[in-house]
């Protein structure tokens, strides 16, 4: 008979540990999800600053018509991109044509000097800094998450319960592209 209840027991035990760890995955992924959406918000400021910026440059550079048009196709692009790793490439895309832009005004004293075009550079400034914030934050939240269904014995539920690895919000192959700094000839 006492074999019986340390039996029952072991499955209680084990029962109880099995909630407890899919509470604490499901509590993971959520943070995963709200940190993800958390960028999608910042990426969507972004978006909506660039056609202002356009309008802004092409009074001062309209011969400037290939740089224009990179940064509304990249725009584009980073709007229809799912999931964090068409994101996270497809607003590597945009940054660079954003910084080929942003550089036109070197050439064009006016622009540089226009107050409006001013204030929208300080607030992309901003956004970017918002962003690479917020893709800290969910890298973190991605590494917590993909830490907890590979740390044992979470991860003999993990799989059960339906839980996969996520992916961070990488610059991946375009990062050479993004740390290389601008020239800028006078």
């Amino acid at each position: 008979m006492s074999t019986g209840w340390i039996v029952l027991g072991v499955i209680i035990v084990l029962v109880l540990f099995a909630f407890a760890a899919y509470n604490r995955l499901v509590a993971l992924s959520q943070r995963v999800g709200q940190a993800f959406a958390d960028i999608d918000v910042q990426l969507k400021q972004r978006h909506d600053l660039i056609p202002n910026l356009i309008e802004t440059v092409k009074g001062y550079a309209a011969h400037e018509r290939g740089t224009l048009d990179d940064v509304v196709k990249a725009r584009n692009a980073a709007m229809s991109a799912q999931g964090p790793a068409q994101v996270g490439a497809a607003e590597n895309q945009l940054s660079g044509a954003l910084g080929r832009l942003i550089a036109l005004s070197e050439a064009y004293p006016d622009l540089k000097a226009n107050a409006n075009f001013q204030q929208l550079q300080t607030e992309l400034s901003d956004l970017e800094n918002k962003i690479a914030a917020a893709r800290r934050f969910f890298n973190n939240a991605v590494q917590e998450y993909n830490t907890g269904i590979q740390q044992m014995p979470a991860a003999l539920f993990a799989g059960t319960f339906g839980f996969t690895r996520k992916e961070f919000f990488d610059l991946s192959a375009s990062r050479t592209e993004v740390e290389q700094v601008p020239t800028v000839k006078f």
